[in-house]
């Protein structure tokens, strides 16, 4: 038997098909795919060319063979390269399902002894014939495919409904063949499509009839593969992102002031990541965090997540089309910017506040430094109007653009139910904002999971002060079983004192850092020859009108604070270290000083021990949320 006949045969025993194959690669009439054939050139060598990511691969609920309710991104795995197939088992098409399942068979079978593409690739078929195609069906269509080597999972969707987002997605097209009677054949027209995906659940190559073969599927692998371990010096993404290339090192702006300062900052080429299951932040706190509140008019689903984190880094949804939330809440710098003490926003136009951090913010009661809105339904609308932030002239120009790019389209509807509209934008964005969350940080697992090896004495005597001498609980609060470090209070400081009684003593000129180990002394006249004139800030106070809410800001929280410089509202202080020292010294006083601030008179060790102690809070999951947000869209235009 040739080869040809012998995947013919393969088909057959798959599907319940009539075929006669001659030796001229037809089977009776019909001529077949090149997948049952030799290839008739050479199959590319692994490694020299390029597979370019053709944008994310779609997630969607799914049955596994036992009939457990999954997805599919928890089936297609960590870090693996995904072949995914969809078929209906009746399909009579020996050029349509049987080809898919016969290429991966033979794929499979040539993979068997390859332990490197073995581990790391993942065969999944996925049945869009819900009705028929049930769990058991499936693992009984599966079972005489199964074997050593390259995994291979058979999937269902529980109906319809369910499945029919994921079709959309995949672009997918299938059509429900009716007899004379109206009744359904169980047959589908519909083309063959197989989907290649990487690690980070990019899509990497799509495959129809003339295109699948075994031979360019194994080059296309082993060139994925290969991609994704090396760290390539032409842009390629490492297949596991470091902490440095996730949370920037060097951003902070240490050694900016020598001429060898190299930024750490991560380029858009490099910003590829993987989703993450967000929902779990909130439904199961990390250590350390109690439940999320939970607004009653915007119950938590992953179609309302994934609609807002696409919304909250797309860049269209400015008024020139390059500027998105997440140009100041950078997600490898806290959520935050280390780079600028306070935003920039549309073009360069200047912000007078420090970017806070989103991590947590779920657990925030009033938003802004000064408190201003108390649901984060509501605070969005702040900065896509604010003319120094994204600029945009109304909230009707914003749904239009949203409405007017095709990419949008279904996405409110399957999300809401409805179009998009100032709500329903709204919602969606601060769903995926309630889903940054992150603790079971060191401390919390010495604190609150008993472990004692989980920090060391000094952290431990930092902790001490933190709570006693130094008095920091008063405002940034620890309960019995979680701590959220904040009272959700404002507090004059003397930081916003400071800033405004400063003006009088300016000097005649000015050190200005040009760049990295560059510097000029300019003229206080040329300075404001450029700038616009710097804005009064009152804190509270402009939201009151009650001057005893002068310089009053937010207490921000300090969970995941190592990672969220600058600090304080204008972001005057560049380390844990000076804000300690600041708070040391008793704030600036004036009038309006809270009276729990005042000099500790803390040793340079305490000091140490201290920032130790802050340095413990830093969660666990920040890779995992880091990734995700690499892996979403930034709205290039087209």
């Amino acid at each position: 038997m040739t080869a040809v006949n012998s995947l013919i045969a393969f088909a057959a025993f798959i599907v319940p098909l009539v075929v006669t194959a001659g030796n001229d690669g037809t089977a009776g009439q019909q001529k077949l795919a090149p997948g049952y054939g030799g290839l008739k050139f050479s199959a590319p060598t692994p490694g020299t060319y390029k597979l370019p990511a053709l944008g994310l691969a779609a997630d969607g609920k799914v049955l596994d063979s036992e009939g457990r309710a999954t997805t599919l991104y928890a089936e297609m795995g960590s870090k693996k390269a995904v072949l995914l197939s969809f078929i209906y088992s009746t399909c009579s098409d020996v050029n349509g399902c049987p080809l898919a399942t016969a290429v991966f068979h033979k794929l499979k079978n040539r993979l068997e002894k390859e332990s490197d593409a073995t581990s790391r690739l993942r065969l999944i078929t996925l049945s869009f014939n819900p009705e028929h195609d049930t769990p058991e069906r499936m693992k009984t269509f599966g079972a005489s495919l199964q074997g050593n080597g390259v995994e291979w999972r058979f999937l269902t969707a529980r109906n319809e409904r369910d499945l029919q987002p994921i079709l959309k997605n995949y672009k997918q097209t299938i059509e429900k063949i009716y007899d004379a009677n109206g009744k359904f054949t169980n047959t589908f027209n519909h083309h063959l499509r197989v989907y290649l995906i990487d690690g980070n659940k990019q899509l990497r190559n799509i495959y129809n009839t003339e295109l699948l073969h075994p031979d360019t599927l194994i080059s296309d692998i082993k060139t994925l593969l290969q991609l994704q371990t090396d760290v390539s010096t032409s842009g390629t993404v490492p297949a596991r992102l470091d902490k440095k290339a996730l949370f920037g090192a060097g951003d902070n702006k240490q050694a900016y002031e020598t001429r060898n300062y190299q930024t750490g900052s991560v380029a858009l080429s490099h910003r590829i990541g993987q989703p993450a299951d967000l929902v779990n932040t909130i439904k199961q706190p990390l250590l350390g965090l109690p439940p999320v509140p939970e607004p009653l008019n915007n119950p938590i689903t992953n179609e309302k997540i994934n609609l807002g984190r696409k919304l909250f880094y797309d860049r269209r949804l400015s008024i020139n089309n390059t500027f998105s939330c997440a140009m100041c809440h950078i997600p490898e710098q806290g959520f935050t910017s280390n780079e600028m003490a306070t935003a920039v926003g549309v073009e360069g136009r200047t912000v007078r506040r420090n970017s806070p951090t989103l991590y947590n913010v779920a657990y925030m009661q009033t938003l802004f430094h000064d408190s201003r809105e108390n649901t984060l339904e509501q605070q969005v609308w702040g900065p896509f109007l604010a003319h120094n932030e994204m600029a945009n002239p109304s909230i009707g120009y914003v749904i239009d653009k949203i409405k007017d790019n095709k990419d949008y389209d279904g996405l409110f509807e399957q999300a809401f139910g409805k179009p998009p509209s100032m709500e329903t934008a709204g919602m969606a964005i601060a769903s995926y904002e309630r889903a940054l969350n992150s603790a079971n940080s060191p401390f919390d697992r010495w604190y609150f999971g008993k472990d004692s090896y989980a920090i060391d004495s000094k952290t431990v005597r930092g902790f001490k002060l933190f709570t006693g001498k130094a008095g920091c609980s008063q405002c940034h609060t620890i309960d019995k079983k979680y701590a959220l470090f904040t009272d959700n209070g404002l507090h004059n400081t003397g930081i916003g004192y400071a800033e405004a009684m400063d003006g009088n003593t300016a000097p005649i000129t000015r050190r200005v850092q040009l760049a990295p180990g560059v510097y000029a002394n300019v003229s206080n006249d040329v300075i404001a020859s450029v700038s616009a004139t710097k804005a009064n800030d009152l804190g509270r106070y402009e939201i009151t009108q009650n001057p005893q809410d002068r310089w009053k800001y937010k207490t921000p929280s300090l969970r995941n604070i190592a990672l969220t410089a600058p600090y304080m509202h204008n972001g005057s202080l560049a380390t844990i270290k000076d804000v300690v020292e600041f708070y040391n010294r008793g704030g600036v006083p004036n009038e309006n000083l809270d009276p729990r601030i005042k000099p500790i008179r803390l040793s340079a060790y305490e000091i140490n021990d201290l920032v130790l102690f802050l340095n413990s809070l830093t969660g666990s999951n920040l890779e995992e949320l880091v990734s995700d947000a690499y892996a979403a869209p930034t709205g290039d235009s087209q």
